[in-house]
């Protein structure tokens, strides 16, 4: 029995003293936006809790079909496992980009929307200082074309609010890595 419960004490011990590498630890500001609901949704809705977040818009032609549909992905893997997950999508093309147009964007790449909030309802300049302030990404509408410049990455946020690491989120997305380190912030 003794040699049972010091096993089990040093598996415990061990998974406790997991990290993730490289950590980043960069606060996200301050924000409360319009979800694909049309509710209000902001960083106070998401304290205590580890989130992903991405930069998308509808009307991309390139990368955000892709990144949607990984991002799809990686939700439906984190529920399999039982990871209690939340998913931020910030559209990048805000003046475009409705509530209702977020909604059926989403549908084509999921039907449960319950832990996944496309967000819209603030200013390019807002969207553009978030992004590149807070994710250290760029984002830029230029003047005369409706394809919006921005970052591909998905970013794992603590429940601390700060973002812990940047995966890149258009091909070969490291879903398994991305779970594990879920995994390391939850125990945490």
């Amino acid at each position: 029995m003794k040699r049972m419960l010091l096993i089990l004490s040093i598996v415990l011990l061990a998974a406790c003293g997991k990290t993730i590498p490289d950590a980043k630890n960069w606060p996200v500001d301050d924000f409360t936006f319009t979800d694909q609901h049309g509710k209000r949704f902001g960083l106070r809705n998401l304290k205590g809790k580890v989130w992903v977040a991405d930069f998308i818009f509808t009307s991309c032609e390139t990368v955000c079909p892709p990144m949607t549909a990984n991002m799809a992905k990686l939700k439906k893997m984190a529920a399999k496992k039982g990871l209690k997950v939340e998913f931020v999508s910030f559209s990048v093309d805000p003046g475009v980009d409705t509530p209702e147009k977020l909604e059926a964007y989403a549908k084509k790449f999921t039907t449960d929307l319950s832990n996944w909030h496309l967000l819209t309802g603030y200013s390019q300049e807002e969207i553009e200082q978030l992004a590149q302030k807070s994710f250290k990404t760029i984002v830029k509408k230029p003047e005369n074309d409706d394809q919006v410049i921005h970052g591909t990455s998905f970013y794992l946020v603590g429940p601390d609010g700060k973002i812990v690491q940047t995966y890149n989120g258009v091909q070969d997305v490291p879903y398994e890595t991305i779970l594990e380190h879920i995994k390391i912030l939850q125990s945490s």
